[in-house]
């Protein structure tokens, strides 16, 4: 059986069996669409940078890595969850590349969850955000693929948090960022973003993967001349060290 038709037959025996793990089909959790093995096997990016989210081993303190403390980001602190592998990689190729509700919504309930851990994590004293901005697809780019996952995660978690969506621009058609490096994916990115209303202090920015973060600064310093002060960086998922992505 292809993988495609595989997850063809899950999505629907879930749908017809109700309060069945999203991942194994086991009984769930009350009110969860998982059961508790498989939400502690998934990657969560506990152990990571709180500047720019990159995993760090678990034998070190996390704290700002080498890289964010030379050249720190337009964004003051990143919020992401987990890591771009396995089940989650899955779910989001099938969330990006197939337009997927059940997995764009799973994942968005996985960001939620990883969002209030991190808030049981100390992290309590930082308000929340005045405003939601996604990171934009160029229209061109939209129109292809005839669907903004980006806008779609965030258009849904802006009403889950009652905080106004601000939607950016994308003034430039950037090449794929695959391949680049982080001069590369920053120098493509530069003057990519605008926006064009006045920002309040406090936004956060939401995108789906974050790689090496270049997207998020690249449209945080589009933030800041709108008036942003304290911009915080969201994504479901950050991609380990050394692994591409979208």
């Amino acid at each position: 059986m292809s993988t495609l038709w595989r997850h063809e037959v899950d999505d629907w025996l879930r749908r017809v069996l109700p309060g069945r793990c999203a991942f194994c089909l086991a009984a769930c959790e009350s009110g969860r669409p998982w059961c508790a093995a498989c939400h502690a096997a998934l990657p969560w990016n506990r152990m990571a940078c709180p500047v720019c989210a990159e995993s760090l081993p678990a034998t070190i303190t996390p704290r700002p890595c080498g890289r964010c403390l030379r050249r720190p980001p337009a964004y003051l602190r990143a919020r992401v969850p987990l890591r771009y592998e396995g089940e989650v990689a899955g779910l989001m190729q099938r969330f990006k590349f197939h337009a997927s509700p059940r997995a764009g919504t799973l994942l968005l309930t996985l960001l939620e969850e990883g969002m209030k851990e991190g808030m049981k994590e100390g992290q309590a004293g930082i308000a929340p955000p005045q405003a939601l901005i996604a990171v934009p697809l160029h229209p061109r780019r939209a129109r292809e693929r005839g669907f903004d996952q980006g806008r779609w995660l965030a258009e849904r978690l802006a009403a889950r948090l009652e905080v106004p969506l601000v939607m950016a621009r994308r003034t430039k058609d950037t090449p794929s960022q695959r391949g680049l490096d982080r001069r590369g994916r920053r120098g493509n990115l530069r003057g990519a973003f605008d926006v064009s209303e006045t920002l309040p202090p406090r936004v956060a920015l939401l995108d789906d993967v974050m790689t090496t973060g270049a997207t998020l600064d690249a449209l945080a310093r589009a933030c800041r001349r709108a008036g942003a002060e304290d911009i915080e960086a969201w994504a479901i998922a950050r991609t380990p060290p050394g692994h591409g992505s979208a």
